[in-house]
C-alpha cells in the first residue's frame, strides 16, 4: 500500500520515486516521533525534505540530511537545547 502510494505522490509532484527512501523516512519519522514528541514526525521529514531541495535534491543529499536528521533526533533526549 505505501509503495503504490508513493509511487502516485511521486507522480502527481514530479519526483522521482527512486529518489525516495521510504524505510529511511519512515525510520526517520520514528526516532522524531520517539525521541522528541509525535508531532515531530512529520515536521521533521518536511524540513529534510525542504534542506534537500534547496540543496539539489539528489538522492545522494536526501540521505545525508535524513541521517543527519536521524543523529539529532536519536540524541534529543540526551541533552536538548535549553530554552532561551
Amino acid at each position: 500500500m505505501i509503495d503504490d502510494w508513493v509511487t502516485e505522490l511521486c507522480a502527481a509532484l514530479d519526483v522521482p520515486p527512486d529518489a525516495v527512501d521510504v524505510a529511511a523516512l519512515l525510520d526517520l519519522a520514528r526516532d522524531a516521533a520517539h525521541h522528541v514528541e509525535r508531532p515531530a514526525a512529520p515536521i521533521t521529514t518536511y524540513i529534510v525534505g525542504l534542506a534537500a531541495g534547496r540543496a539539489g535534491g539528489d538522492a545522494s543529499t536526501v540521505a545525508e540530511l535524513t541521517a543527519r536528521a536521524g543523529r539529532l533526533a536519536r540524541g534529543w533526549n540526551a541533552d536538548p537545547p535549553e530554552q532561551t
